[in-house]
């Protein structure tokens, strides 16, 4: 069914939306979608940092567990 839309239907199905909620309403929605796609692009970012800062601390890391001894051993 939605194969066959074509632009004259997706140009009617946009004049609907727009008389339906009016150029205020869509577009203080588009700002706010912009927004959401801006911060989930930032914490993208930002979780991509923390990652890397884990894995130079981690190579950073030296084994300090004591060398068995004889009387461990036994």
């Amino acid at each position: 069914m939605l194969n066959n839309i074509g632009l004259p239907g997706i140009l009617l199905i946009a004049i609907v939306v727009l008389v339906l909620f009016g150029r205020g309403k869509i577009s203080n929605l588009m700002g706010e979608v912009g927004k959401g796609i801006t911060s989930f692009k930032k914490g993208i970012n930002e979780g991509q940092k923390e990652l890397e800062e884990e894995t130079a601390t981690a190579d950073e890391i030296k084994d300090v567990t004591p060398e068995s001894t004889e009387k461990d051993k036994a």
